[in-house]
């Protein structure tokens, strides 16, 4: 399996790796066929994600999908991260091999199920603003 340069360095070199002391939101999700899983925590002020971290179990594009998923929405509001997909993940590492796209995906539901938490925990219903967040299997809602 041959992984870009980018994906080697987010692996080796892992951004915003760690856990968020009071986290406004916290996501996880996992992947029963492979193993990984993907905790995200977020800090939001007013709608900005302010600060983001995540812990991941998992092979090293798990890791890096969610080395860049966090520095991609790190500064943005919770609408501009929300436009994040798991392609823009693949893109930004310049590419993933087929077998390990699933690994992007997850990058994706973790940052969503975080943002969907952070609602949860202000009283807001999170599944018409965040939609499907923790699909078992993804049946196309993320292409």
């Amino acid at each position: 399996m041959i992984y870009s340069e980018k994906v080697m360095d987010h692996f080796a070199n892992p951004r915003n790796m760690g856990e968020l002391e009071n986290a406004d939101g916290i996501g996880e999700v996992g992947n029963a066929k492979c193993g990984d899983i993907m905790k995200m925590y977020i800090k939001v002020d007013g709608d900005v994600i302010s600060d983001v971290k995540f812990k991941t179990f998992g092979c090293g594009a798990a890791v890096a999908t969610s080395s860049i998923a966090t520095e991609m929405i790190k500064g943005k509001t919770i609408d501009e991260a929300l436009k994040l997909t798991n392609k823009a993940v693949v893109e930004a590492l310049d590419g993933l091999p087929p077998a390990k796209i699933h690994c992007s995906v997850l990058a994706e539901q973790a940052m969503k199920a975080a943002i969907a938490d952070y609602y949860q925990r202000n009283g807001v219903n999170p599944e018409t603003i965040v939609g499907c967040v923790n699909c078992e299997d993804c049946h196309g809602c993320h292409d």
